[in-house]
C-alpha cells in the first residue's frame, strides 16, 4: 500500500469523524438544555456508565467532569449488577452511554437505579430504543456512518459521544462559574494548574532587591544600581517615592550612541515615563502575556496603592517557574 493511499484512508476517517461532530450542532435542542439543568442541580455525584467502547468514552467524560468542578466517577455496568450499584445514592444522577440503546448490561442495572430514584441522562444513537424509554433525558448523538471501512467498529459514534460529553462538561463549568484558580486547585501538579496558581507576588523581587534611583540620580549612580540589582533596569521615583518611570540597559545604550555628553544627565530626564506596571495579585501568566504583547519588554514594575514600586518581576523569573 502506497503512502498516498494510507494518507487517503486517514483523510477519510478524519473527515467522517469531523462531520459526525458537526452534525451534532443542529441537535442541541431542549433535551441538551434539560440534561445540563439536571446535571447542574445534582445534589450528589454524576455517575457515568457504559459498556465496551462506550465505557471507555464514559471514563474520559467522568474524568473531565471531575476536573472541571462536577463531582463524578465511572461505574462499570457489568460490575453494577454484582454489587457496585451500592456506589449510587439518592441525589446522584446517572449519565449512560449506549450507541445502540439496547445494551444488556445497562438494561440490567436500570431497575436498581430507578428504585433509588436516581434520574438518568442517556447519550445514544437511537432515541427510540429500549434504554431511551427508561431515561428522563435522552440526548441524540446518532451519526450517519462509522469511520470504519466496514461501518462496524465504533469510531465516529464514539467520537460524537465524547464531543457531546465535553459539551455537557463545558456548559456545567460555565454555569458553576469555575475560575482559573478553582481549576488550579483541582490540578495542583499539572502544568495548566501551575499556570493558574502562580501569581506575580510569588516571583517578584522585593525590598532591597528592587532597583530604584531618585529622579536626580546621575548616570554613574544609575549604572551602579542596575549592575548591583542585575535586572537590566531600574525604577525611577520622585521625592515622594512614587514611580516616575524606568530606565533599561537599552535606554542607556541608545543614550550613549547619540554621542552627546551624558555624565550630567539625570534619571528623571532619560526615564521612560508611564511604564508598564502590574498588580502583585495578578497571575504570572498574565504578566508574561503583557510582556509578549507589549514589544521587547523583559520586566514589569509592581506598584502599591500609593504608586510606589513594591517589586519587579522579570521575564527570566517567569520562565524559570515554567510559566509558558
Amino acid at each position: 500500500m502506497t503512502d498516498e493511499r494510507l494518507r487517503e484512508l486517514a483523510r477519510r476517517v478524519l473527515q467522517i469523524e469531523a462531520e459526525a461532530i458537526l452534525a451534532l450542532v443542529p441537535k442541541l435542542d431542549g433535551r441538551f438544555a434539560a440534561a445540563v439543568r439536571l446535571l447542574r442541580t445534582c445534589a450528589g455525584r454524576v455517575i457515568v456508565t457504559g459498556m465496551g467502547k462506550s465505557g471507555l468514552i464514559g471514563r474520559k467524560i467522568a474524568a473531565t467532569f471531575a476536573s472541571t468542578g462536577t463531582p463524578a466517577y465511572f461505574l462499570h455496568p457489568a460490575e453494577g449488577v454484582h454489587g457496585d450499584l451500592g456506589m449510587l445514592a439518592r441525589g446522584d444522577v446517572l449519565l449512560a452511554l449506549s450507541n445502540s440503546g439496547e445494551t444488556d448490561e445497562l438494561l440490567a442495572i436500570l431497575p436498581g437505579v430507578k428504585r433509588l430514584g436516581v434520574p438518568i441522562v442517556l447519550l445514544t444513537g437511537r432515541p427510540d430504543s429500549a434504554l431511551a424509554r427508561l431515561c428522563e433525558v435522552v440526548v441524540d448523538v446518532a451519526v450517519p456512518q462509522e469511520a470504519c471501512p466496514m461501518n462496524l467498529a465504533p469510531t465516529s459514534s464514539t467520537t460524537a459521544a465524547l464531543a457531546m460529553g465535553d459539551a455537557l462538561a463545558m456548559a456545567l463549568l460555565d454555569l458553576r462559574g469555575l475560575q482559573p484558580e478553582d481549576y488550579a486547585e483541582l490540578h495542583p501538579r499539572g502544568a495548566l494548574g501551575w499556570r493558574s496558581l502562580v501569581r506575580v507576588s510569588d516571583l517578584m523581587h522585593t525590598g532591597d532587591a528592587v532597583p530604584l534611583v531618585p529622579a536626580d540620580a546621575l548616570i554613574k549612580d544609575i549604572v551602579e544600581e542596575m549592575t548591583s540589582k542585575r535586572l537590566g533596569m531600574t525604577t525611577v521615583v520622585d521625592g515622594a517615592g512614587r514611580l516616575m518611570g524606568v530606565i533599561t540597559d537599552g535606554d542607556l545604550r541608545r543614550l550613549m550612541r547619540h554621542g552627546e555628553p551624558v555624565g550630567a544627565q539625570r534619571a528623571g530626564d532619560i526615564a521612560t515615563r508611564a511604564p508598564k506596571t502590574i498588580a502583585a495579585d495578578m497571575l504570572a501568566a498574565h504578566a508574561l502575556h503583557m510582556m509578549e504583547s507589549s514589544g521587547p519588554i523583559t520586566s514589569l514594575v509592581v506598584v502599591d496603592d500609593a504608586g510606589r514600586p513594591a517589586g519587579v518581576i522579570h521575564l527570566h523569573d517567569i520562565l524559570r517557574a515554567k510559566i509558558v
